[in-house]
């Protein structure tokens, strides 16, 4: 447990808090279990900051499961890996007898976790996943955090060396084997940064080659056409 931030940002100390880290400890990589640890606190610290409550069991929920579906053994052949980091986390928590509502709550959180814009207008859990991303990968909100905040965080789960290389290539890694769940998704400029060739999907071109014909009106079934 990292020191020198506020206690509400801190681990939670629970059964089910304790048994999400041996969970995510024993599953995911050491890069993505100090980031998903890195993303509650800061997380939670974003969530003081702006003066919400939120329940730090489904927060940290959330944070320690939002990279999940980047691992092997919880990646499935078709699904964006924000998905399968969401089942994975419902399946955990319902077995542990989180409320269906609760649960809910913590699949949007990892689901969105990617779509800027929508989370921050969103339940706080599913608001402060995000901010914990967008601080922890992209600094968006670097200067909004003290440099003891920041210190405290990094002391407890320390970034590697190279933590941005590492993140980009993790999430390469993870998403590499279904390039076509990357469509209007952040992940898509990951596979295009080490695939040089790689064309990612076009709004444009779905609309364009739909199946609809254009140039004359639906047949409507009345007979006649305004």
């Amino acid at each position: 447990m990292s020191t020198g931030i506020a206690s509400e940002a801190t681990i939670p100390d629970s059964g089910l808090a304790r048994a999400i880290t041996e969970f995510v400890r024993d599953t995911a990589t050491e890069l993505l279990f100090n980031h998903s640890s890195r993303v509650f606190q800061f997380g939670a610290l974003a969530g003081l900051r702006r003066g919400l409550r939120f329940d730090r069991e489904l927060l940290y929920a959330g944070a320690m499961f939002h990279d999940l579906g980047l691992i092997p053994g919880h990646s499935s052949a078709n699904e964006r890996f924000e998905v399968d980091g969401a089942n994975a986390a419902r399946a955990f928590l319902t077995a542990h007898g989180v409320a269906e509502a609760d649960v809910y709550t913590v699949w949007t959180a990892i689901a969105l976790h990617t779509t800027p814009g929508i989370p921050v207008h969103m339940h706080p859990v599913v608001a402060l996943v995000t901010a914990g991303v967008e601080m922890d990968v992209l600094g968006l909100t670097y200067g909004e955090y003290t440099e003891a905040e920041r210190a405290a965080v990094v002391s407890g789960f320390p970034r590697t060396p190279h933590f941005k290389e590492d993140i980009i290539q993790a999430f390469y890694d993870g998403i590499r084997h279904k390039p076509d769940t990357t469509f209007g998704n952040v992940k898509a400029d990951v596979i295009a940064d080490k695939e040089p060739g790689f064309r990612p999907g076009n709004f444009c071109s779905v609309i364009r080659n739909a199946r609809w014909a254009d140039g004359h009106a639906a047949d409507c079934g009345c007979g006649s056409h305004a």
